[in-house]
């Protein structure tokens, strides 16, 4: 659903965590020509192959990005919350469609930025390029952080490390979780055989509860993560 951007006054209370070290002013300038959007628990943003025409800054709820493997399977690739953004390579151009589905785990908020808007406002204010870079830089920074764990981790710490990963999204010790199993298995790069065998034993040491369809973490401590060194 679309809504007028002046429907709901930008403020400061969302922390733009991917536009780190991005000047207030070049933010207040994209967010100025941005479409607000709402969206209900469950409701599809745009689907793989759909036009990539805007990107969407997250001001509410969680989404998640999913693609489709060569085998036919729908696997989770990433969760995108408040002060995140996905879509993002629209900014780049071209005629290619979405390389994946993303859709709302919970009422959500955006705030969608068109191509076409992003290209006349980097005429205007060429320092609005620095909030494109700052995208995908985060991109980067995720996808060599995954790349790393596949070379480096067995299946079973890249399902902990990835446990870890989601309980900081949803709020560390306490939080629960609306994922299924065969999502954290995905999440992973692995099976859902594998994935299964870790939870149980994590719930059999008190680390997790297993509901249906969801995870509570008791002791985020057992899924630490290392930091991301910068190279």
């Amino acid at each position: 659903m679309f809504l007028p951007s002046h429907a709901t006054p930008y403020t400061r209370t969302v922390e733009w965590k991917v536009l780190g070290g991005v000047p207030e002013e070049n933010i207040r300038e994209v967010l100025a020509v941005a479409r607000r959007r709402t969206f209900r628990r469950g409701e599809v943003v745009f689907h793989r192959g759909d036009p990539a025409d805007s990107f969407h800054l997250v001001t509410a709820g969680r989404f998640a990005v999913r693609a489709t493997t060569p085998l036919g399977e729908t696997t989770l690739l990433s969760i995108r919350g408040p002060g995140e953004a996905f879509g993002e390579l629209a900014l780049i151009g071209g005629e290619g469609g979405r390389s994946a589905t993303v859709s709302a785990l919970e009422p959500g908020e955006t705030r969608a930025v068109f191509h076409t808007d992003f290209d006349r406002l980097r005429l205007r204010h060429p320092g609005v390029n620095a909030i494109l870079v700052s995208l995908l830089a985060d991109d980067v920074r995720r996808l060599s952080e995954h790349l790393s764990d596949a070379y480096y981790l067995d299946a079973e710490e890249r399902v902990r490390r990835r446990l870890g990963d989601l309980a900081e999204i949803y709020g560390g010790q306490g939080a629960t979780i609306p994922l299924t199993q065969e999502d954290v298995a995905g999440y992973a790069g692995t099976s859902r055989v594998t994935a299964n065998r870790v939870l149980r034993q994590e719930q059999e040491r008190g680390s997790l509860a297993l509901q249906r369809g969801q995870i509570t973490i008791l002791d985020a401590s057992r899924f630490g993560r290392r930091p991301l060194r910068a190279v």
